[in-house]
């Protein structure tokens, strides 16, 4: 995205002063709206206009003793709090971030690494609701990308003390959230072709486990989750096939989510790309449901404007096998970076 504004800050601030002071860094403001237009088929559309909007704070600066730190605050659809982080690299070490609940840390940030050329199959508003693996992500915490990995190596640590408690801010604490959620722990580790020694191949890995307050009523174990996947690029194709599975504890109904996905692109041009995107979720319950996601899209960008079209169909959405949970949308988007 272009930047807004720039402004000169300081990146020392609070504690951090007991430990060095601080070269100066900026501040930069990014933003961008999503604008839409949805046609369902055989299934009630209403107002078809959607829009909406983000805007991101992004802080930076370093130490004099070699630390750096980076700030990230941001704002989701109608200027909606999202969550803040800081990341704090010590050389030798590696990174350390601190976040509120981010929805791209631990085994989150690999829910669906299959190939797209704008959202996952189940993304285009067709009214799905896939459970995917997500770990620590959802409470605040800590996560550790350590420096002494091997080139085309990344591992990431992150734990949470309380997965089901919110974000609070500086000296306070969530309190009692309410949660069957304890503490827990996310691993994950990505692997390029810098270390695989074929060009154009990833390999990827995570898992999870997270401690339940286990009342043998309604939750009767642990919550666990697991992922592998693949991608490989040849040329203008990419190709990518993910696993994942969910244990998520409970005794009765859900019980379990097995996920496989894949999809492949096409870049036609620097501008244009074309790709095919499918995912399935079976949910271990009572009556075991598939349900299905499938969707071609097509992608055009000029500058910092993108025009994306997405051919979806949905089957057993919400996991329901009414035959109102087959679903048919095409979804048109415009999208403005600023």
């Amino acid at each position: 995205m272009n930047k807004l504004t720039k402004y000169g800050v300081s990146a020392l601030c609070g504690s951090l002063a007991a430990i060095s002071s601080a070269n100066a860094g900026e501040l930069t403001v990014t933003g961008g709206v999503d604008m839409s237009w949805m046609s369902k088929d055989d299934d009630t559309t209403g107002n078809p206009i959607g829009i909406g909007s983000n805007l991101t704070f992004s802080g930076s600066g370093e130490l004099d003793n070699g630390w750096s730190v980076d700030l990230s605050v941001a704002h989701l659809n109608a200027n909606g709090y999202s969550n803040t982080n800081v990341t704090v690299g010590i050389p030798g070490l590696g990174d350390f971030r601190i976040s509120q609940g981010v929805s791209g840390s631990g085994i989150d940030r690999m829910d669906d690494m299959t190939p797209n050329v704008w959202e996952e199959a189940y993304g285009t508003g067709i009214g799905h609701t896939i459970d995917t693996v997500s770990g620590t992500s959802g409470g605040a915490g800590i996560e550790w990308t350590p420096e002494m990995t091997p080139d085309g190596l990344t591992a990431r640590i992150a734990w949470s003390p309380n997965v089901g408690g919110s974000g609070s801010s500086d000296k306070g604490t969530s309190g009692d959230d309410a949660s069957y959620k304890g503490a827990g722990w996310d691993v994950t580790v990505e692997a390029t072709d810098a270390i695989t020694g074929m060009e154009g191949l990833t390999l990827y890995a995570g898992m999870s486990e997270i401690d339940t307050y286990v009342d043998s009523t309604t939750y009767s174990d642990d919550i666990s989750e697991q992922t592998v996947g693949v991608k490989y690029a040849a040329g203008s194709f990419t190709l990518g096939y993910q696993w994942s599975e969910e244990e998520n504890g409970r005794a009765t109904t859900a019980t379990k989510y097995t996920n496989d996905g894949y999809g492949v692109t096409f870049s036609i041009n620097d501008d244009l790309s074309i790709g095919y995107n499918h995912y399935e979720s079976e949910q271990t319950s009572t009556t075991n449901v598939t349900e299905e996601a499938t969707s071609i899209q097509l992608a055009y960008t000029m500058g910092g404007a993108s025009i994306r079209l997405a051919e979806s169909q949905g089957d057993n959405t919400g996991y329901s096998t009414a035959a109102s949970a087959d679903k048919d949308a095409t979804t048109i988007s415009v999208s403005l970076a600023f």
